[in-house]
This record gives C-alpha cells, structure tokens and sequence, in this order.
C-alpha cells in the first residue's frame, strides 16, 4: 500500500501527539512530584522548627497548651495540615484534629499515646511518608521537628499534610503542562494544514503533470499556486513540456522534410530512367534527362553528406585540427568557388578587411566549410544584381567575420529556429532547390565545437547578416 506525504506527516503527528500525552502524565508528572513534595517538605520543616522554637519553654505547661491549641488549629486549617506535640514514648499533648484538651486536675497527661512511635526510624531524614503508625488511613507527609529544653530533647512537633492535597497542588502546577503540550499540538496542526495548501497540493499537481508528460500530454499545463521553489519547478515544468512538445513537432516536421527531400530527387531519377528505358524519351534528348538525373544525384549525395557531417558535429566529442591560418586568403578562395554563379546574377561581393592578413587559431577545413555555407545562403536569397558585404575587426582576443546580404531577410518568429535541423523559414525564396535546411545546422555546430559565438541579424525586405567569432593568433587559445 502506497502512503502519500501528507498522511506520513499526519501519522507522525498522532504518534507525537501520543508521545507527548504520555511523557506528560508520567515524566512530567513524576518531575513535577517532587518538586512540589520537596517544597512542601521545606516550608513545613521551617514551619514546624519555628514552632517548636515558640512553643518549647513552655511545653509541659498544660495551661499553656490550651491557649496555643487554638492557634496551631487556625494555621493548620490555612494549610491543610495537622499539627501534633509528640514526646519521645509517643505520648500526644497537642493534637489540632481532636478538640479533647487536656485534663488539667494532673501535672502530666496526655491525648492518646502511639505505641511504636520511634524518632530513630527516620534515620538522618526530618520526614516520613505513610500511614505514621496506623494512625492515618490515607497516606500522609510527615515532617517532624525536635523540641528542645535545656540543650534536652523533650519531644517533637510532627505536621501532616495528607498526600492528596499535594496531589492537588500538583495537579495545578501539571495543567500548565498540558496546556503548553495543546499550545504546541495546534501549532504542529497549523504547520500540517500549512504544509497540505503549501506543499502537498502544488507537489500533487506536479504528479498528476508528470503522469501526463508520462502518456504523452504535453500540452498539459500546470498552474503555479506560489511563486517559491514549487512554483518555479512547475514553470519549469511547463517549460520542459512545451520544448519537448516543440521538438516532438520538430522531429514530426523533420521526418516530413527528410522524406521529401529524398523522395522528390528518387521520383525524379526513377521517373526519367523509366523513360529512356522504355524509349519515352527521344534518343536526342537523352543527354539532357541524363543531365537532370545526375542533377538529382546530385542533390543526394548532398543531402547524405550533410546528413553524415552534421552526425558527427557533436561539440562535446567532434576532434579539431586547430592551426594558424589567415582567414582572408580563405574568404578570398570561396568567393572565386562562386564567381560563375555570381556573375550570372550580376552579384558582386564587397571586402572590407581589418588588415591584409589576418591570422586566427582554428580548423581551417571546418571554417572554410562555415564561410562557404554562409555565403552560398547569402547568394540564394540575395537578389540578382546586388552586392553582399564580407567584414572582419579585430575586438580584443576575438575577430568578427561578418556575411551580409541584401536580400528577402527572415521573419522574425523564424529568427530562432534557423539554425535547427532541416528548418526552412520559406523555401519557396531561395533560387536554389538543391538545399536541405542543413548548412546553417553545421555551421552552428562547427562554431560551437570551437567555442565560439555565431548571431544573426535580419529585417525581412531589407537583408541578413550573419556575424561569427574566432579566436586572434595572437591570443591563447581555449
């Protein structure tokens, strides 16, 4: 049986709860005891010193007797206690729980006598705790103090206080206990309930979330109750999803493109093979059809290559052939790749170098490989008889080679995702049917292996340039 947060948590309350209640009514309890019987024992040994002090000279005087009888009755009525004169064969003068006085026709008498009354069975202690001799049926404190005459001891005053009443005093002082035990019971209730509206329902949205995420729903959202820790983990959820939902989209749409771009050459060739075979096609137009055919070829071998190349493109494991090179003989040797194509179009390029060379730290091959895609997508979407702008500075450690064109540009919700794999913001723009949407993937990679930057800044109808960095010869290398 699976058992949720929120019902540990109440489990561990109840059984705390339960703890506390009983640590309350026994070791609290039993603390709180002897505390109290200690104090008592205290002011009751001090009360019956005292006594004993006033009293003393005057002990065997029946007379005497009679007139302080009624005051120790009034102080033990204040205290809840019985006050007796005891001398040493247990014989009681004083008794403020009897109201026999004493027969004053005999010198000496007394109340009652206590058989086995004995002051040794105290030992070293002042007080006792039981019945005192049978004469109680409940149990009873017994504090004892001796009464002296003549540096003699004549007798004891003994005060009783009944273990019930210290029960009660102990009682008193024990609620407070408990009342501090229910104080903290509700605040540990409040933390619970805080604890289910907090945490335990947002951490319950979350499940519920991820089970979705689990079946596939990702378009399922989860709405934040808090901006904490929680919350953000749920935006964060709802951001992972809708990415996720993007790329499950993504890969939908790369699939789609893939399969395109190789079934359209495939029809073609399989199409124009079809025909000069069953002689559809005159012999004189043979050459030409061969030509499409090896044009489609073409763009096959093409697309596999890129396929291949941009597998390999891994930032994290691609291996780099670093050297120092300069990057405006390489520019110059792309852009003369182009002069046909360039020339039929009537698009010229123009040059604008930091100084003649300009040497950087990088893997010739792959930036020559960045520089030729860059420029081969300035020309398909530049206009005929315009011009694009090739621009290196030098910034510090850095130097930005810029590729501007003066083209259609890119709309703005396409900016982002131009350099995702087999992405055409519009392939219908470009003169070139040949391409395959992943030029500017490698060229991403290729930058990113080295630990570069690459931007793109375009206004649709006006141009795009494209702007990338590389490391200065002159600086170190990372």
């Amino acid at each position: 049986m699976k058992i949720n947060l929120l019902t540990k948590y109440i489990f561990i309350y109840i059984a705390i709860t339960l703890i506390g209640f009983i640590s309350v009514a026994t070791i609290s309890y039993n603390i709180d005891y002897h505390k109290i019987y200690q104090k008592l024992e205290g002011q009751i040994y001090h009360q019956a010193t005292s006594i004993a002090n006033e009293y003393a000279p005057d002990y065997f005087s029946n007379e005497h007797l009679k007139i302080i009888q009624t005051e120790l009755k009034t102080v033990s009525t204040l205290n809840q206690s019985r006050i007796m004169f005891i001398d040493s064969m247990g014989n009681v003068f004083l008794d403020t729980a009897t109201e026999r006085l004493l027969d004053t026709t005999e010198n000496y008498n007394s109340l009652y006598n206590i058989p086995e009354f004995d002051y040794s069975d105290l030992g070293s202690s002042h007080s006792m705790v039981g019945n005192f001799y049978s004469l109680f049926q409940e149990s009873t404190l017994s504090v004892f103090a001796p009464i002296t005459n003549s540096f003699t001891t004549k007798g004891y005053v003994v005060i009783h206080i009944p273990e019930s009443v210290i029960i009660d005093q102990v009682y008193i002082a024990h609620d407070t206990n408990y009342i501090t035990l229910m104080i903290v019971m509700i605040l540990s209730l409040s933390f619970i309930v805080l604890f289910m509206f907090q945490i335990h329902k947002p951490l319950k949205d979350i499940i519920t979330a991820t089970k979705e995420y689990g079946k596939g729903n990702l378009a399922y959202h989860i709405v934040p109750r808090h901006s904490d820790e929680i919350g953000h983990l749920a935006n964060s959820l709802n951001y992972m999803a809708s990415e996720l939902n993007e790329t499950d989209k993504f890969q939908q749409k790369f699939l789609s493109n893939i399969s395109h771009d190789f079934r359209s050459p495939l029809t073609s060739i399989k199409g124009y093979l079809e025909a000069i075979e069953d002689g559809t096609i005159p012999p004189e137009m043979v050459n030409k059809y061969i030509n499409i055919v090896l044009f489609e070829t073409d763009r096959l071998t093409k697309l596999t290559s890129n396929i291949l190349t941009l597998n390999e493109m891994d930032p994290k494991t691609v291996r780099l052939d670093i050297t120092i090179f300069d990057i405006n003989s390489i520019i110059r040797h792309i852009i003369e790749t182009f002069e046909g194509k360039c020339k039929e179009r009537n698009i010229k390029f123009s040059l604008i170098f930091a100084s003649e060379k300009e040497y950087v730290k990088a893997d010739s091959g792959k930036i020559q490989q960045v520089i030729y895609n860059l420029v081969d997508n300035a020309i398909k979407f530049s206009p005929d008889n315009s011009h694009i702008d090739i621009t290196l500075r030098e910034k510090g450690e850095k130097v930005y080679i810029s590729v501007k064109d003066y083209g259609v540009g890119i709309p703005k919700e396409s900016l982002g995702k131009i350099f995702d794999r087999f992405y055409k913001s519009d392939s219908s723009r470009g003169r070139d049917k040949k391409g395959s949407g992943l030029g500017l993937s490698i060229t991403k990679e290729i930058i990113q292996a080295h630990n570069e930057t690459i931007d793109v800044v375009s206004t649709p109808n006006v141009g795009t340039e494209f702007i990338f960095t590389l490391t200065h010869a002159h600086t170190s290398f990372t």
